[in-house]
């Protein structure tokens, strides 16, 4: 469904829009059996906790989401801009009540309409790092993010007016289970998946996604033609920010000049393994949308890449850097070098994303489009529109 266009001169599609979690949208059609080894609520000290396999989870401080941060708080903070020298909970300042629009989706359209968005991705808040808090479990992971699915799709809909397009989360740790679970979501009308950047932690011990035993799932993947989405989270590397001494809470207050200059890029990493392996000559109907994660990334891992296929021609079937071009579309933070990555992998294959409603995103979505210096019009036009539509499209070889 259009609608009128505003200033920007057209409805834009955001890649990075975000939902706060229900409370139960990880209980409410939850397996009994399973419910003590997934997820739980307790009251703590009279404070409303969230248990992860009968633990503490604290990848999110307020799971509840009500009070929650403002949009936008963290502008200036992440664009490098700090000269009061505010701690973080100063930079977040007074949380406010929850908006509707974060939880109902006749509100979000309403509000969308308003920051002239025709459709956008939506993604979890708290569900990004709950596989990481299962891992050890793979049956009560499995059952915690079915649930969840249901939830999602009771909720919000995976297709909802043609402009919500929401994410089911999808594991691989039981291949089978993936499989029957991307069936499910087909059939309810899912355009796009979202995964985590990290190796397959299985019973059998850990595995690239772009392994073979995990074909089942791309074949099915590459025959829908819809988009695979990594959006950042716990990919499990938090582990070594404890190592170096440094608190592993993803959303923790006692942010680190460290955490902020470390090497680790959970989302290179999980790139090279795909296209190292293959995956893309094996599927080549494949489209990867990479989502809050940056692009600083991108000229490193090319020219590793590069490198690696000018050393051993025999690993790969076909060029590494064009297969990136071709299959991988990239969503950048809107403080990157935006030039610099549109003549790397061209602007057909970058994403407008503003992390709304989250603090560490935009105020105003469309807002982006003043970051894009340099661009020309139809440059404007496919990164803050045309190729965010062509993605929620089944693609074919």
């Amino acid at each position: 469904m259009s609608h009128a266009a505003g200033p920007l001169g057209f409805r834009a599609f955001d890649a990075d829009n975000h939902y706060y979690e229900a409370e139960d949208a990880f209980t409410r059609h939850i397996d009994p059996r399973m419910a003590r080894r997934a997820m739980q609520w307790a009251d703590v000290n009279g404070r409303r906790t969230l248990l992860v396999g009968g633990k503490v989870n604290r990848f999110i401080p307020n799971p509840t989401f009500d009070p929650v941060a403002k949009p936008g708080c963290l502008d200036e903070y992440f664009r490098g801009r700090n000269p009061e020298a505010k701690s973080i909970r100063e930079i977040f300042g007074e949380l406010e009540p929850i908006n509707p629009a974060y939880r109902n989706r006749d509100a979000r359209l309403a509000l969308m309409d308003a920051q002239e968005l025709e459709a956008c991705f939506l993604f979890p808040t708290l569900g990004v790092g709950m596989e990481e808090s299962l891992i050890d479990d793979p049956e009560a992971l499995v059952a915690a993010f079915r649930a969840f699915n249901r939830w999602l799709d009771e909720d919000w809909g995976f297709a909802y007016r043609g402009r919500l397009f929401a994410a089911p989360y999808i594991t691989l740790v039981d291949v089978d289970a993936a499989v029957a679970e991307l069936e499910w979501a087909l059939s309810r009308d899912a355009r796009t998946v979202v995964m985590r950047a990290a190796p397959v932690m299985t019973r059998a011990g850990g595995f690239s996604p772009a392994h073979p035993r995990f074909d089942p799932f791309w074949s099915r993947v590459n025959e829908a033609g819809i988009t695979v989405a990594y959006h950042s989270g716990d990919s499990g590397y938090f582990k070594f920010l404890e190592a170096w001494g440094i608190g592993g809470d993803f959303k923790s207050f006692d942010f680190h000049p460290l955490r902020l200059c470390m090497s680790a890029q959970p989302i290179s990493d999980l790139l090279a393994a795909l296209l190292c392996g293959n995956l893309f000559d094996r599927f080549p109907s494949l489209r990867v949308a990479t989502i809050e994660t940056g692009s600083s990334w991108v000229p490193g891992l090319l020219a590793k890449l590069k490198k690696a296929y000018g050393q051993m021609p025999f690993a790969f079937q076909s060029d590494p850097v064009e297969a990136f071009c071709r299959h991988v579309w990239v969503s950048p933070y809107y403080e990157d070098p935006l030039p610099a990555l549109r003549d790397e992998i061209g602007a057909d294959h970058m994403l407008f994303g503003s992390d709304f409603p989250h603090g560490e995103g935009l105020a105003e979505p469309v807002t982006f489009v003043n970051d894009l210096d340099g661009f020309s019009r139809d440059e404007v036009r496919l990164v803050m529109r045309e190729n965010g539509m062509r993605l929620v499209k089944p693609s074919r070889v």
